[in-house]
């Protein structure tokens, strides 16, 4: 399989840079719109790494706009369907955004993650254990680990900065950062959306048994989904056909990265070692697999 070369940074001649996220430049456009590059960068354990995943960004790129266009009946999202190229005509500079790069409208992030759960695993998983809860919410007990929950829980954190770490937090939590009325919508509709997905994943053959969603709101206050949505980055995807539980199962995602990670010597603070080419080129093969069974490609 041929992989082409690999993005790690963007420094665009047309445009001026707003913020570099994990994984995201962002620039702005005119005063109404940003527009968004999906590098190739990888992040774990919230700390991003210095080598790129081959393909990882226009991956994640065409996922996302999968789930956008899926979910548009459910919740209004960031995307404009305008094109870059009626903002940069830089040959060089449109080349490199070829298949990584959406333009959005502007819309003020709320300060929350919105994470549904509907399998036993990672941190909840540990949680249960020790106290047969998961960010709060008791669930019944004798439980075993990767088990599907009778049904999705709604566990938000706090949207930490570049080179910290997200937090879990209550729902009363949220509703302090964001509000009653809107910490309802987005525990209502972050549940909708899952449940759908999640329906759809499995008859795929991708149990979905985690994500995150990110929310923004423009200026009448309406909500928007925003960021990525339901991609290998944001999400926990199993194949349904080795799924079982008391194990955690195999993973289309980066769990593969957290996974080699953790028989390193490191202790998951900055800076990142270097992440040998196998664990980057396998990587990269376990996000065009999901791509390819998601999107039926």
């Amino acid at each position: 399989m041929q992989y082409s070369n690999p993005l790690y940074q963007t420094s665009l001649n047309s445009l001026p840079l707003v913020h570099r996220g994990k994984v995201r430049d962002i620039y702005a456009v005119e005063d109404e719109y940003l527009l968004i590059v999906t590098t190739d960068r990888l992040s774990a354990f919230d700390v991003v790494f210095p080598t790129p995943v081959p393909d990882k960004g226009r991956i994640l790129t065409e996922v996302s706009n999968f789930w956008f266009k899926r979910t548009e009946s459910i919740i209004p999202n960031q995307l404009t369907g305008i094109e870059a190229s009626r903002f940069i005509s830089d040959p060089d500079d449109l080349s490199i955004l070829e298949g990584r790069t959406v333009v959005v409208r502007k819309l003020r992030a709320l300060p929350v993650e919105a994470i549904v759960r509907g399998y036993l695993i990672g941190s909840g998983w540990k949680e249960y254990q020790q106290t047969g809860q998961v960010c709060g919410i008791t669930l019944k007990s004798g439980l075993a680990m990767a088990e599907q929950l009778p049904e999705p829980i709604f566990t938000p954190s706090s949207k930490a900065e570049l080179g910290e770490h997200d937090e879990n937090i209550s729902y009363a939590d949220t509703e302090g950062l964001v509000g009653k009325d809107l910490a309802a919508e987005i525990r209502d509709i972050s549940l909708k959306i899952y449940i759908d997905a999640a329906e759809y994943a499995y008859s795929k053959g991708i149990i979905i048994a985690d994500t995150k969603f990110e929310f923004g709101v423009d200026q009448a206050g309406r909500l928007h989904l925003i960021d990525e949505v339901l991609t290998p980055d944001s999400s926990r995807f199993w194949p349904v056909e080795s799924y079982r539980t008391g194990i955690s199962p195999p993973s289309y995602d980066k769990q593969f990265v957290r996974d080699y990670l953790e028989t390193l010597n490191w202790n998951k603070q900055p800076p990142a070692p270097e992440l040998p080419e196998l664990v980057l080129l396998q990587t990269s093969e376990k996000y065009r697999q999901v791509a390819k069974k998601l999107l039926a490609l």
